[in-house]
């Protein structure tokens, strides 16, 4: 919920900066209303009145809020990180740019897969209408990641192929298994799916057998 304080001072300057302080919000977070106009009376002592106002905190949109959160932990990084957003399609992408932002991705991208949760739970919080679904990338990094993927599902479709033998992955999440699962889908004799349970469901590429199977991501 938006916060509303009234605040008063010698000048409408002076309210302003003083509400700026209780909110701790930049200027442009927040809508000032005058109360009252600030008089110096008669002779400066009679009928004299500070300048009172309401200050409101703008409500911030879900992608707003998404960025605000980012800011967040770029700060307690000391990292000078620039977001750029993209709308595609029913998603929005957040372009992370700066210098080595290595550690923002993490082993096989885990680490911008956990930083993306927070981001949608953030964006997300109290929203009562449409959700929104951020993707955060670095130095495009989903694509490469996805190429590299599409690659490894060739070889080891090659493999199970070559030894007649099924090729068990490691863990992967469900965005990076459904993506090994539409790069074989149209290999005649091989088939597909998930075993395990998450976080450590892996993804078991074998020939297929004849029968027919369902695709499990």
């Amino acid at each position: 919920m938006a916060r509303v304080i009234e605040v008063t001072g010698k000048d409408i300057e002076e309210a302003k900066k003083l509400a700026l302080s209780q909110l701790n919000l930049p200027q442009e977070r927040v809508i000032f209303e005058v109360l009252e106009e600030p008089s110096k009376g008669f002779f400066g002592l009679i009928g004299a009145r500070e300048a009172k106002i309401r200050a409101t905190e703008k409500e911030l949109t879900p992608l707003e809020k998404g960025q605000e959160f980012l800011k967040k932990i770029f700060k307690s990084m000391h990292k000078d990180i620039k977001i750029e957003c993209v709308e595609e399609d029913i998603n929005y992408k957040f372009n992370l740019i700066g210098d080595d932002l290595g550690v923002l991705i993490g082993k096989h991208g885990q680490t911008l897969d956990s930083l993306q949760y927070l981001t949608n739970m953030a964006a997300n919080k109290n929203v009562t209408g449409a959700r929104v679904r951020i993707v955060l990338d670095v130095e495009n990094y989903r694509k490469r990641r996805e190429e590299t993927l599409c690659q490894l599902a060739e070889r080891l479709a090659n493999k199970a192929r070559k030894y007649r033998t099924k090729v068990v992955l490691e863990p992967m999440n469900r965005h990076e298994r459904k993506i090994i699962h539409m790069a074989l889908q149209d290999y005649a004799d091989i088939i597909t799916y998930s075993d395990g349970v998450e976080p450590h469901r892996k993804i078991v590429v074998d020939i297929k057998h004849n029968k027919n199977e369902d695709l499990v991501i």
